[in-house]
């Protein structure tokens, strides 16, 4: 990573007291040079003592709301809200109690589920929750619970904007859920066998097709007979299958959103494969969330600064009438970043950090700007 990278001016836009940003600051760039959420690679890549930074980091976890900060970056003027669930494989945690099994029934571990908005084709993480088999049979939640959970993080702020989500949220209960608290959503359809049941207006049951190279909108369907939805399949030409988009939104706004997020995906790649998300682990759960929060913190900066650094070298983007070069299109902004040596002086560095730090204090307090140029 680049050295001429100060955090501490990004963690006093974020965090009320100097104290507290002074010590995130330290966190966060420890979390950028180990590449890695575990606390023992962090300690021992921060500035100071290794024993002394790791008790520093405890006492920070435990004592500031750090989900509460991360909240800060919803965007208000989102088009839209993602989540993203992501497996942790933890297959030698058998002692911890918020490590259960996932999907495969056999694998032990738990889920993160991140809600982001977009930011220039990627996204920016502001809320999350993590829970898994165990925490669901401990207690009288449900997956669907624990998915609302992560949802009232961000209710209020929602507005008539949609949730855009995955297969895994494909469900009737979830379905009801929203359409009751008439909270719009474009969910790409899991589609497998024997796959979800629609019907018509007159209770005909309904069957999905759509040809090679081909579109088709099935508006006015109703998902296991309850649920009034609009269905669009596309099947592109090279794809070994179609994809299916169910919504309430109008079907062509729905498909154009839920593209838009294909491209997306990119972010929480990066979030495991460049800064090590997949390496948290903590006894208690708490604790986890905390430094789950603290990567999310650390990405968020990361990519303001990779983006605008992509734009400098392999510019500009294509969004303000650019013509990229090929590196642009093939490495995120945060690979370049992390990744990458950086082929701009000091000074010009410095001078692109003033300027994303002004757009990341615009984040914060609720304004966005589309691009940043100095």
């Amino acid at each position: 990573m680049n050295k001429c990278i100060k955090i501490l001016p990004f963690t006093q836009e974020l965090f009320d007291q100097d104290e507290q940003a002074q010590k995130a600051a330290r966190i966060l760039q420890g979390i950028l040079e180990a590449r890695s959420g575990r606390m023992t690679h962090i300690a021992h890549r921060m500035d100071r003592n290794p024993a002394g930074d790791y008790k520093m980091m405890q006492r920070f976890i435990k004592q500031v709301d750090i989900k509460r900060v991360l909240l800060r970056l919803f965007q208000e003027d989102a088009e839209f809200v993602i989540e993203d669930p992501t497996e942790m494989e933890r297959s030698q945690a058998r002692k911890t109690d918020y490590v259960g099994t996932l999907s495969d029934g056999n694998t032990r571990g738990y889920w993160i589920m991140t809600l982001a908005t977009p930011y220039r084709g990627r996204a920016i993480p502001c809320s999350f929750v993590t829970y898994s088999s165990q925490t669901i049979n401990r207690g009288i939640n449900s997956r669907n619970q624990e998915h609302n959970r992560a949802f009232a993080s961000v209710k209020q702020l929602l507005g008539e904007r949609p949730l855009v989500l995955d297969r895994e949220f494909s469900y009737l209960e979830l379905l009801k859920n929203l359409t009751a608290e008439q909270v719009h959503f474009v969910i790409r359809l899991n589609k497998g066998h024997p796959g979800p049941s629609f019907t018509d207006e007159e209770g005909q049951e309904v069957k999905l097709n759509v040809g090679m190279g081909k579109k088709v909108i099935y508006p006015n369907l109703y998902y296991l007979g309850q649920v009034r939805v609009h269905v669009i399949g596309i099947w592109r030409r090279g794809l070994s299958r179609p994809l299916w988009v169910m919504t309430d939104l109008d079907p062509q706004e729905g498909l154009r959103i839920d593209l838009h997020r294909m491209k997306i995906e990119q972010s929480f790649k990066d979030l495991k494969d460049l800064l090590g998300i997949t390496k948290i682990m903590n006894q208690r759960q708490h604790y986890m969330e905390q430094m789950v929060a603290l990567i999310h913190l650390a990405y968020s900066i990361v990519l303001l600064i990779g983006e605008t650094v992509r734009d400098r070298v392999y510019g500009p983007p294509p969004d303000v009438g650019g013509e990229p070069g090929k590196h642009w299109q093939l490495y995120s902004g945060p690979f370049i970043l992390l990744r990458q040596k950086i082929p701009l002086s000091n000074h010009d560095f410095r001078l692109l950090l003033r300027d994303v730090l002004f757009s990341f204090s615009c984040l914060v307090f609720g304004i966005v700007p589309t691009h940043v140029l100095s």
